[in-house]
């Protein structure tokens, strides 16, 4: 039997320099290492995972999302992301990624008065 983990043992979650708390590597992480899922895409909503509820946004990020599709128990496609590290990371170095579910500079604010 597995147990689930919500984090994998290389990252643990403290303060962030860059927002509230964040992802920090325990232990050096080599490139191109995957450290989990990220979201869920079901059709219907996004399932954000305890992975990426912590994660920060860089515009120089370490690590990566990698979309890939999988099948639901009901059949229907859906998508996974998953973190990839682009590079080398050093113990104590917090994980960042692009964020990109959104595009700030498409919202637009509707005033009701």
């Amino acid at each position: 039997m597995k147990t689930y983990k919500p984090l994998p043992s290389s990252v643990t979650i403290e303060p962030s320099e860059i927002h509230g708390l964040g992802l920090v590597a325990i232990q050096d992480i080599l490139p191109n290492t995957s450290l989990g899922i990220t979201h869920y895409f079901t059709g219907f909503e996004v399932i954000r995972t305890p992975l990426g509820g912590f994660g920060n946004h860089s515009d120089d990020p370490n690590c990566r999302k990698k979309r890939l599709p999988f099948f639901t128990d009901y059949g229907e496609i859906g998508n996974k992301w998953m973190l990839i590290t682009n590079r080398y990371i050093h113990q104590g170095e917090e994980i960042t990624w692009k964020y990109d579910f959104y595009n700030p500079k498409k919202i637009v604010i509707k005033s009701t008065t």
